[in-house]
């Protein structure tokens, strides 16, 4: 008896098989059977049928780090299948990697890694499903409740997330880290939220995640309510996520901000943001489109009214705090706001001086029942046309807004104009450029008037010729309007100097050496390439330290230091720059670095003051574009120059560019046109 009773007490997994069942052909399990090995899947096109089997790891609800383990486990396979099975307990329920076809149907990953208590920051990539470079797959009907991450893709592209329950996260329902051209049609992604009770913000919790040139996606009618941000697009590192688009999908009740984005080139059409601390916060959101939207109820006193802004409280629609360009905001509702239906505002530190909310359009908008219809200061070029404004307690504010167009009501216009631009993005300093909107229509079949800003220059009429004198970064613009409604175009324009040599970064990139700090063992390496998106001559240099040692990577041209360069008649080095880095929150220390080197010293260059120019970009455009660098060989109130050891500008035989990231991920710099001036 006694040794039965001592049987009937031990545990099930002490009596167990727990190592991995490896999984190298079909398989199916048992109606409803309890597993508790977990699953490692060594070939590709394969399936397994869990047929409602629940693979059981050893996590203990309450206790994160009784987590442990990967449910189900797979690197480079592909075409596999996986349906009707759930997991349980693990800290990653399946974590795959390095495959594509993939289809996961009617599986659940609940009930895995779950970290309520935790504070502020992203954790690990731990939860439900966790995909790395998974692409042109499917996910359809799966669930993933009571976990960190629902579900991450990182480096996933091209895949299909349909019909899923992701909803109940700690941390994230879905996570997009370089992850394009994504469909994320019909699913829960609600309650991502960490957040203790009286709280005020839910930490860095969000229902929808999307960072570093996650690019192209596509979302169609998900559930994306009650998180602590609704959907988050986010550029800790400065690496922007262009191109999303969002149709009907509801972001409501958001703790913090239904919709909160600093990425240029994002679409939203017919979303709803209601009941948030604000609606849609768009700072540093360029070249945004919001069509047919709600924005209602944010701010209030009796719902969610965290952080608010001086002089307006809250609002509908809200883009402040960085640079915002090349807008329009179209047939949104805007209604029973604590604070603005529409507000927008330039720099607030040197009251537009640096950088004004530029070139927008705000048109066939009903703002109505909040304490302000539209609020905007440190503005330029904003068309305001056919808004309906009702019952808003302090009417419109309007103040420090200079080219203001106020088109008023046109009852007989009832569709805007489409505004075609062709033309250029590129062009030398004293180049004559063409840009041409005669292809433009209205859709009654009415005239057009056109305005255009070239840099500083208007212009007028649907063909324009400029000459741009100096090199630099220009917005061009052009608004094209049928009396009360309008479109408007735009272009990044680029303007370089013809260099008669450039110096190492037209076709010299195996020329190229490299020196890392830290790499004492030798393992650091950076990589050269010849790249084609140049903006003087061919082709351009991009470079990337990998592995990358954390400190200050140098690119050193050429590699034999033996130039020989008379720099004696120069007084700067000039080049164009432009980087993509996955670190966060990216550069640090100053940067670039630039230094002349001789046989026995040389010559440092950096910027004053402890600045990186990629952090806090000279204009936000820079932090997707090409931004021009000149380092004068003597200092001045932006740079500082310092002289080590014994060095004659009158014989260089090198120079170089260095750069240092917070973290150990690889980034990327592009170099052009590098000449001594």
């Amino acid at each position: 008896m006694l040794f039965t009773v001592l049987i009937a007490f031990m545990p099930a997994a002490a009596a167990e098989d727990q190592s991995p069942l490896v999984i190298t052909s079909d398989l199916a399990f048992q109606k409803d059977e309890v597993i508790r090995r977990p699953l490692v899947i060594r070939a590709s096109h394969v399936t397994i049928d869990g047929n409602g089997a629940v693979l059981r790891g050893p996590g203990v609800p309450g206790d994160p780090k009784s987590f442990t383990g990967t449910g189900i486990a797979a690197e480079g396979a592909a075409g596999v299948t996986i349906r009707n099975i759930k997991v349980r307990g693990f800290e990653r329920g399946l974590a795959a990697r390095d495959g594509e076809a993939w289809l996961l149907e009617a599986c659940d990953f609940s009930d895995n890694y779950h970290d309520p208590e935790f504070g502020w920051g992203d954790g690990k990539p731990a939860g439900g499903m966790i995909l790395t470079r998974i692409s042109r797959s499917v996910i359809r009907n799966c669930t993933a409740n009571r976990v960190w991450n629902a579900l991450s893709l990182a480096g996933c592209d091209e895949n299909v997330v349909q019909g899923c329950d992701l909803s109940r996260a700690s941390n994230v329902c879905l996570k997009l880290w370089t992850a394009s051209r994504n469909r994320i049609i019909g699913n829960n992604l609600s309650w991502g939220l960490r957040i203790k009770p009286g709280e005020v913000h839910a930490r860095d919790s969000t229902s929808v995640l999307i960072e570093s040139g996650s690019d192209d996606n596509f979302f169609l009618r998900n559930d994306i309510t009650h998180g602590g941000d609704g959907i988050f697009i986010r550029v800790l590192n400065g690496w922007v996520s262009t191109g999303n688009v969002f149709v009907e999908n509801d972001c409501s009740w958001a703790n913090n901000n239904c919709v909160e984005s600093w990425s240029p080139g994002n679409t939203y059409i017919r979303n709803r943001a209601n009941h948030g601390s604000y609606g849609f916060w768009l700072g540093g959101s360029d070249q945004t489109r919001l069509i047919g939207n709600e924005a209602a109820y944010n701010g209030r006193p009796d719902g969610f009214h965290n952080a608010p802004e001086a002089g307006f409280g809250h609002g509908g629609i809200v883009i402040v705090g960085g640079s915002s360009s090349h807008t329009i905001v179209e047939g949104n509702h805007c209604h029973h706001n604590a604070g603005g239906g529409i507000v927008f505002r330039g720099d607030t530190a040197t009251k537009g001086a640096a950088w004004r909310t530029h070139h927008w359009i705000v048109q066939k908008n009903v703002i109505e029942h909040n304490r302000f219809g539209i609020w905007g200061a440190y503005g330029d070029w904003i068309f305001l046309g056919a808004n309906v404004f009702r019952n808003n307690a302090e009417g419109n504010h309007l103040a420090d807004v200079t080219n203001l167009i106020e088109a008023g009501d046109g009852p007989d216009v009832l569709r805007a104009p489409r505004l075609v631009l062709d033309g250029p993005s590129r062009a030398f300093a004293g180049q004559p450029v063409v840009f041409d909107a005669s292809r433009s229509f209205d859709p009654a079949g009415g005239p057009l008037a056109f305005r255009w800003l070239l840099g500083d220059a208007v212009r007028e009429g649907p063909r324009v010729e400029h000459v741009f004198a100096r090199p630099g970064f220009y917005r061009v613009g052009v608004t094209a309007a049928n009396g009360p409604l309008a479109d408007l175009g735009f272009r990044d324009f680029i303007v370089s100097a013809p260099v008669a040599e450039e110096i190492g970064t037209e076709g010299r990139a195996g020329d190229w050496g490299f020196e890392m700090q830290g790499n004492e063992d030798g393992k650091g390496r950076v990589t050269f390439a010849d790249d084609p998106d140049a903006v003087a001559g061919r082709v351009s240099l991009r470079w990337t330290p990998d592995p990358y040692k954390g400190m200050y990577a140098t690119a050193i041209y050429p590699a034999s230091r033996d130039a020989g360069w008379d720099l004696s008649h120069k007084t700067r080095v000039v080049f164009w720059l432009k980087a993509v880095n996955s670190n966060i929150p990216g550069f640090q220390e100053p940067g670039p670095v630039a230094r002349l080197h001789g046989k026995d010293g040389t010559i440092k260059i950096q910027p004053s003051g402890a600045r990186n120019l990629l952090v806090g970009t000279p204009y936000s455009e820079a932090r997707w574009t090409w931004m021009p660098v000149a380092a004068p060989f003597a200092a001045d109130k932006d740079w500082i120059v310092e002289t080590s050891g014994t060095v004659s500008l009158s014989k260089i035989d090198a120079v170089s560019v260095s750069f240092d990231s917070w973290g150990g991920d690889p980034f990327t710099i592009w170099l052009d046109g590098l000449a001594f001036e």
